[in-house]
């Protein structure tokens, strides 16, 4: 798929020789990264999505024109909730002795895995109310990672607006935690901080430094959450669709070309086959991470 969009779509500056003439590997990496306003689809299909007139609200021009990377998160949303309404009725009919057996026995497992690994030993008291949470960003962020790895398929994730709001979601529960965790005064603690022991004279010297301190941690950990998803996810897709640009760029070598398209086919797969593993690991990090920042302001102290 990725090879016939580089034939099909090659355009700008072009490359040696004549087989490779025409080609923009580069521009034609982008277009297939980037969000847009069309979906391809196989045969050389191209769907264009609607655009709509910008919602106005004063002086912000705000568009609500569904893009690629909506589609496809929304696709992962639909995904997920189908998944686990097919699980909960299997899970419901079960008898309470049976034991859970294919696809709902590993949903199973994962969720008791989270539940006892990942969330309560993070968080501590109270954490099974995090629960659903902590699974809900774990398998929606698996799910638009995979997306991407399918044939014209799109990763969400590759999108720093999506990361973004996931993360700032999780600061959102993260803070509003810790605000009923730690009571009024204690929560003021995780900004206003002075480390026990400080002399008078110190205390206004040490919450001039803390103070900034506090606060760009605080803001760091949703940078970070937004950041390291959305990196990895674009390196990933971009390290591919560079190693599958090899064989166009070296077409012209006659003698060598079947040897760069071996390699390159080689390593593309070897690649697919990594980015199939980050896709599992960065939606676990991110849900991880989720929980650690929850336990970390709730026990403050």
């Amino acid at each position: 798929m990725i090879a016939t969009a580089l034939l099909q779509e090659g355009h700008g500056a072009p490359a040696h020789g004549a087989e490779g003439e025409g080609l923009d590997l580069g521009g034609t990496l982008m277009h297939h990264i980037v969000d847009a306003h069309e979906i391809e689809g196989p045969l050389g299909a191209v769907w264009h999505l609607p655009e709509w007139e910008p919602l106005h609200l004063g002086p912000l021009a705000v568009n609500l024109s569904p893009t690629k990377h909506v589609v496809f998160l929304l696709l992962a949303a639909v995904i997920c909730g189908l998944l686990f309404t097919l699980v909960g009725r299997t899970a419901r009919r079960r008898k309470v002795h049976e034991a859970p057996s294919g696809f709902a026995n590993a949903i199973e497992a994962l969720v008791l895995y989270f539940r006892d690994e990942v969330v309560r030993k993070n968080i501590g008291e109270g954490a099974d109310r995090y629960t659903s949470y902590i699974l809900t960003l774990f398998f929606f962020i698996l799910t638009m990672n995979l997306l991407g790895l399918v044939p014209w398929g799109a990763s969400a994730t590759g999108n720093i607006s999506v990361t973004a709001v996931l993360a700032i979601v999780t600061f959102l529960v993260v803070e509003v935690s810790g605000f009923r965790a730690l009571g009024p005064a204690g929560y003021a603690r995780t900004i206003f901080f002075v480390p026990a022991g400080i002399p008078g004279w110190m205390k206004p010297v040490m919450l001039l430094v803390m103070i900034p301190v506090e606060v760009v941690s605080k803001l760091t950990k949703p940078f970070a959450l937004a950041v390291r998803l959305f990196a990895n996810m674009t390196a990933g897709h971009t390290l591919i669709f560079s190693l599958l640009g090899l064989i166009f760029i070296f077409a012209q070598l006659t003698f060598a070309r079947w040897a760069v398209a071996g390699a390159s086919v080689t390593a593309t797969t070897l690649m697919m086959v990594l980015e199939l593993f980050v896709a599992f690991l960065q939606a676990y990090i991110f849900a991880m991470l989720s929980a650690v920042f929850i336990g970390l302001i709730r026990h403050a102290h």
